[in-house]
């Protein structure tokens, strides 16, 4: 039976930490990678594993990359802090290594919950992350947001779902939405895109009805509107922000 590696990347994360290693304890190997946490992340981390290792903040995929340059099992298996590996996928990932295949990564579903409930619709689901895949063969691209795998080889599909505690309310995600836009504005702002009066005032009002309507976010009702308002709210940020940061290197 192949080995598999857990990797994941840690700050802060003593209220969410836990739930993830308990889902993953089956694993061959889990690398917990911090990058000097505050509270009692690494404590707890210790407790599922000896390998928790500190490494300064690079960014998410020059963390991630890292993380996976720490791992020595067959296949490995890379998530946030935030996420949890049901029973049903922890069996399919099992079955699916045990019978060899041929694909170099697999690309898992997501389920996304907001305020406590599964977001099923706007966009939020399947959600499809390449998260699996042969050490070696994959590596994070450098984004400062929204980092994705990239591997050198076919690629498939599992079918058992990845939960995904994306945001508690609405207070988590503007917090959030604000640190996101602002390293989505610099990266935009370093390529000279973005912050067009488009993006302030039509790119917004797009996200929101696309998610609404397109991808029938008022399915989810009440929390599919706000969902909805919030990313859109989030694109005005980073527009924003990107115009702010113009007219401060043009004050210089």
């Amino acid at each position: 039976m192949p080995s598999v590696s857990v990797a994941v990347i840690a700050l802060d994360e003593e209220e969410r930490l836990r739930a993830c290693l308990e889902s993953v304890a089956w694993a061959d190997e889990v690398v917990v990678i911090d990058s000097g946490s505050g509270d009692k992340t690494v404590p707890i981390a210790r407790e599922f594993t000896d390998r928790v290792l500190f490494h300064a903040w690079e960014g998410y995929g020059a963390q991630k990359n890292f993380a996976l340059a720490q791992c020595h099992g067959d296949w490995i298996l890379s998530l946030d802090a935030d996420e949890r590996v049901s029973e049903p996928l922890r069996a399919e990932i099992d079955a699916t290594l045990a019978a060899g295949p041929a694909e170099i990564g697999f690309r898992i579903p997501r389920q996304n919950f907001f305020q406590g409930a599964w977001v099923r619709h706007g966009g939020w689901y399947p959600d499809l992350q390449l998260r699996l895949f042969r050490r070696g063969r994959g590596t994070f691209t450098g984004s400062a947001v929204h980092e994705s795998v990239r591997v050198d080889g076919p690629v498939g599909r599992l079918k058992a779902p990845l939960v995904h505690q994306s945001y508690g309310g609405v207070a988590d995600f503007v917090a959030r939405a604000n640190r996101y836009s602002e390293l989505a504005a610099r990266e935009l702002a370093g390529t000279g895109r973005g912050g067009s009066l488009a993006d302030l005032l039509l790119r917004p009002s797009w996200r929101f009805l696309s998610m609404y309507v397109l991808r029938a976010g008022f399915l989810d009702g009440w929390r599919g509107f706000i969902l909805a308002v919030l990313y859109a709210h989030y694109v005005f940020l980073r527009a924003a922000k990107v115009r702010e940061l113009r007219h401060d290197a043009k004050s210089l």
